[in-house]
């Protein structure tokens, strides 16, 4: 691919993520507007046509690791795994 290509392609690249980036926007809007009726409905669940709607609380457990790590730094170090990863990025 030559240089010419590859900024062709950089370019198109950059201007369908902002365009992703506009849809999950808009995407959030329309969110906001179905969560704010749940609201004022006070329901958690709503069957509209074809499509159930819900907005509930959920509940998780998640380590603490840097408690763990602060308090136990041997146990969060056997316990520790390194993973590798790779990053694709145009700026």
């Amino acid at each position: 691919m030559s240089n010419h290509e590859l900024t062709a392609t950089a370019r198109e690249y950059r201007d369908i993520q902002a365009e992703i980036k506009a849809l999950e926007e808009q995407a959030d809007a329309l969110k906001q507007q179905m969560i704010k009726h749940m609201d004022n409905v006070r329901a958690d669940e709503l069957r509209v046509g074809e499509y159930t709607i819900r907005y509930k609380l959920v509940e998780s457990s998640r380590l603490d690791s840097s408690a763990l790590k602060a308090a136990q730094p041997e146990i969060f170090d056997a316990y520790t795994k390194k993973t590798t990863s790779t990053r694709f990025q145009v700026a």
